[in-house]
């Protein structure tokens, strides 16, 4: 599949994240096909596949670092029900994910893949200290994205990294859906005017979020569409056809073969 250029709409400044052009892979807490999920192992597999997108999650320690975590907890990966947060970066670094990896810090990630871009959820308030400092301190502004469920979070760490980008959070996606759905075009350019991208299902609750026209007012507002989380060849190549920018998948093995035209 030959590469898109990106929409010609007019954009906000626009950081080192979104280059070069093209459909864009978001490795899904890095490849964890047979490595766990956001370790060091997962994203340098990921990025081995010839990705540049490393998505993934951040959570609090106990002493405020920055953890690379989807759940606020331990029990899904490791059997044990403990919070993060009652545990220090050294004490989560020392647990047995598999494969040799323990829990990972975002500043670890940061530093161990200087080239890559990371797309960061912050899952929780008191990540967001740590989220602000590991990016400062590996100067990465310009190669990450910052986003969140909640505006509150989301918008305090954008306040401290100016040069990074960012995707909408739910309730300026909920109010963004409204306005692409009337065809408001002027709303919708409005409440995206400091978004880089909406970070979307395809559908939710039988709500369909991804059409050809949804893709083209988004385009139109200057942002770019990213769909989660799509795991099949199918799914992938009807998507794209459509026009969308990115996708976010577990498996990135099929997105770049997808992407190259071998799927």
């Amino acid at each position: 599949m030959p590469r898109r250029e990106p929409s010609s709409a007019p954009r906000r400044a626009r950081s080192g994240f979104f280059a070069p052009a093209g459909v864009r892979i978001l490795a899904h807490r890095g490849f964890a096909v047979g490595a766990p999920e956001n370790t060091l192992l997962a994203f340098e597999r990921a990025l081995a596949l010839g990705v540049d997108y490393l998505e993934t999650d951040v959570h609090a320690s106990a002493d405020g670092a920055a953890m690379l975590s989807h759940d606020p907890g331990l029990l899904r990966l490791t059997g044990r029900n403990i919070p993060l947060r009652q545990l220090t970066a050294a004490q989560l670094r020392r647990i047995d994910l598999g494969d040799g990896q323990g829990y990972t810090g975002l500043a670890d990630a940061l530093h161990a893949f200087p080239q890559a871009r990371f797309n960061i959820d912050v899952k929780s308030a008191d990540a967001i200290a740590g989220t602000i400092r590991a990016v400062r301190e590996a100067k990465a502004e310009d190669r990450v994205l910052i986003t969140s469920f909640r505006d509150a979070r989301r918008l305090a760490v954008l306040a401290q990294l100016p040069g990074a980008a960012t995707s909408a959070s739910a309730r300026t996606f909920a109010i963004a859906i409204a306005a692409a759905s009337a065809g408001a075009g002027p709303m919708l350019r409005r409440v995206l005017k400091n978004i880089d991208a909406v970070q979307i299902p395809e559908s939710r609750n039988g709500v369909r979020f991804v059409t050809s026209r949804t893709i083209r007012l988004f385009h139109a507002a200057g942002v770019e569409v990213h769909v989660w989380t799509v795991n099949a060849g199918a799914d992938m190549r009807r998507l794209l056809a459509l026009g969308v920018d990115g996708l976010v998948t577990d498996r990135a093995d099929l997105a770049v073969q997808v992407t190259r035209g071998d799927q």
